[in-house]
């Protein structure tokens, strides 16, 4: 009697059994199609896979968007910090700052309050030494809060303004003017012209901006000596 045939292996992508593989796949459609295309049906697509074996790694959009977001920034290296609390916060606040610029859709996922209970540990030290920072200049903790949040709405302001201006002159959103302006209603502002204020728009002074803000705010926190 001849043997039965053996069975014959699995053919095609192998399954996913890792969250790094959907991590890969989904930062690719990110990167190709924007963070708004991204879908649970085309990642598994993109992946090979059904959507419902997808669906036992992550359970939404924003459960997929988080994910990604948390992996990318446990990559970032802790960069040397000053021993000064100043100083230690500007240094930090300008690492998130640089984090958030080099993907500034991420930002939309994490502009509202509490996002900090989205993060894994390991994306969660620049916070934790922006408030080490406050304390250590003799801020209350909640004080210390106050001053991330304050700190975090600057930058992620700055970022999504200047993503938004990288589309406009791309063409993505209509052109700027002031064209419009009635000097006679609004006389600065027609003075000041489109292309003067266009002008000062593309200066960087996101680290002016923020040394004024964080010695206003240790200003306005700190104790006062007696």
């Amino acid at each position: 009697m001849s043997r039965p045939p053996a069975p014959r292996g699995r053919t095609g992508r192998p399954p996913v059994t890792s969250r790094a593989q959907i991590v890969a796949a989904a930062r690719r459609i990110i990167e190709r199609d924007g963070w708004e295309r991204l879908t649970i049906r085309g990642l598994a697509a993109e992946l090979g896979i059904g959507a419902t074996t997808l669906y036992h790694h992550v359970r939404s959009k924003e459960d997929l968007l988080v994910l990604v977001l948390n992996h990318y920034l446990g990559q970032i290296e802790r960069p040397p910090l000053p021993a000064d609390p100043r100083e230690r916060i500007i240094a930090v606040a300008t690492s998130v700052h640089d984090a958030a610029a080099a993907w500034p859709w991420a930002v939309e996922i994490v502009t509202t309050d509490g996002f900090v209970g989205l993060l894994d540990e390991s994306a969660l030290w620049m916070v934790d030494e922006i408030l080490a920072g406050a304390e250590d200049y003799g801020c209350t903790p909640a004080d210390a809060v106050y001053i991330f949040r304050s700190i975090w709405y600057y930058t992620a302001g700055e970022v999504l303004v200047r993503a938004n201006t990288a589309r406009r002159r791309a063409g993505i959103l209509g052109p700027f003017s002031l064209d419009h302006i009635d000097g006679s209603r609004l006389p600065r502002l027609a003075a000041v012209g489109g292309d003067r204020w266009a002008a000062v728009a593309e200066r960087d002074t996101y680290p002016a901006g923020l040394r004024a803000l964080v010695d206003g705010l240790l200003a306005q926190t700190a104790p006062k000596p007696d």
